[in-house]
């Protein structure tokens, strides 16, 4: 057994670990809306664009999730999908296996540290927070448009200080993650940085992200830091919105998509850090 078929069944694990603590943490049947939310996001998160930050534009706009409940319910909700866009990717695109499974490693263990933060996080330090990583995440989505960063070589793996710096790298977008900024878009730029083909970053992001937040997810069910029904509403939807772009990506025009997120996730962070010195939040 090679090192993918061992993260195939690694991911299989994890599935079943994820539904036990899902279902434990009691189901509630989702709205429509809850559930189309799901299914757009996961859509466009499975093109390489990120769930993360359109989810929790969404959830802000229409004060459908309280804030200190977001990074939870975006982790808990988003899971499923993730789960099957790292078996497709991973499947689909050539990448070395010790540098792929390292680099899921690195993100696992960040995600278990920060994890243990932000659910102790009160919500005043957590809308700081994810205003700060978003406004981050949309200046780095910027910079990807712009063409402002080097484009990435050929490589399909690392090896010696490339390798340690992918690791530090991977293992710091692991604890960001758990402040509820997804790790897409940065680990697309670590891993152009590094000489590596960019298409090689599908399923390292896809294959890390589907191993650290299951694990996130235990901890913050068990806490019950994350909006049940919004969360299912994600995790439903997001199966058959990963699935569809997965068939028909090559035919939409991804650059209008980006340029309409870039814009969203910067009124989102903006307003997110503004309305953190409320006195509602400030108390909280």
């Amino acid at each position: 057994m090679d090192a993918k078929e061992l993260l195939f069944a690694g991911l299989a694990v994890l599935l079943a670990i994820y539904l036990i603590a899902l279902v434990r943490g009691g189901l509630t049947m989702p709205t429509a809306f809850q559930t189309s939310i799901g299914f757009v996001t996961a859509f466009f998160d499975t093109l390489g664009i990120g769930s993360f930050a359109t989810t929790t534009a969404m959830f802000k706009l229409r004060g459908l999730v309280a804030v200190e409940l977001i990074p939870g319910t975006l982790n808990v909700g988003h899971t499923l999908a993730t789960l099957l866009q790292a078996y497709l990717y991973t499947t689909l695109v050539p990448v070395d296996s010790v540098t792929l499974v390292l680099m899921i490693a690195a993100a696992c263990i960040g995600a278990w540290i920060g994890v243990g933060f932000v659910v102790h996080w009160p919500r005043w330090r957590i809308q700081v927070g994810m205003g700060i990583a978003l406004f981050g995440a949309a200046m780095l989505l910027l910079l990807q448009q712009l063409h402002l960063f080097p484009g990435g070589g050929n490589a399909l793996g690392l090896a010696g200080v490339r390798l340690a710096i992918g690791l530090g790298g991977n293992f710091m977008l692991g604890v960001l993650m758990m402040l509820g900024i997804g790790l897409y878009a940065p680990c697309m730029i670590l891993v152009s940085l590094l000489g590596m083909n960019p298409a090689a970053a599908f399923p390292i992001m896809m294959g890390s992200c589907a191993f650290l937040m299951p694990v996130s997810c235990v901890r913050f069910i068990r806490t019950r830091k994350y909006h049940v029904q919004a969360a299912i509403g994600l995790a439903l939807g997001g199966v058959p919105g990963v699935y569809l772009a997965y068939r028909a990506f090559q035919s939409l025009p991804i650059d209008a998509v980006r340029w309409l997120v870039i814009v969203v996730v910067i009124y989102t962070s903006l307003n997110m850090m503004i309305t953190a010195g409320t006195r509602e939040n400030a108390a909280a």
